[in-house]
């Protein structure tokens, strides 16, 4: 269950930081105006917020582990919101980046 909760977190997480991130990104690059950059600043508090709902203790080993969900994210928001279609290479890189997740998070340790 524990698992569980925490890849749910780091989906959210992902949506936040990510969303927020692209929010800010149309707000100043789009040139779409002031509401979505600070709709965007408000998403990325709420990432950091999250991160800390983790059952892990160290704010290391999430934001590590998290890094290997920003990537595979971020290509998947971009084929979902811009169309973006990633290579072999992008999709080999987000598979390897989430096995470090899995490493990182979840191996087994000694108590």
């Amino acid at each position: 269950m524990l698992i569980l909760r925490s890849v749910v977190l780091f989906a959210v997480a992902a949506l936040f930081e990510i969303g927020g991130a692209w929010l800010v990104w149309q707000g100043v690059r789009e040139h779409r105006g002031l509401i979505w950059v600070g709709a965007g600043v408000i998403a990325l508090g709420l990432y950091g917020f999250v991160a800390t709902l983790q059952p892990e203790a160290h704010f290391g080993r999430i934001l590590a582990a998290y890094g290997g969900v920003f990537v595979a994210g971020s290509l998947a928001w971009g084929m979902i919101v811009d169309g973006f279609r990633p290579d072999r290479f992008d999709i080999l890189g987000a598979l390897i980046c989430l096995a470090g997740v899995a490493v990182i998070m979840y191996a087994p340790r000694g108590g």
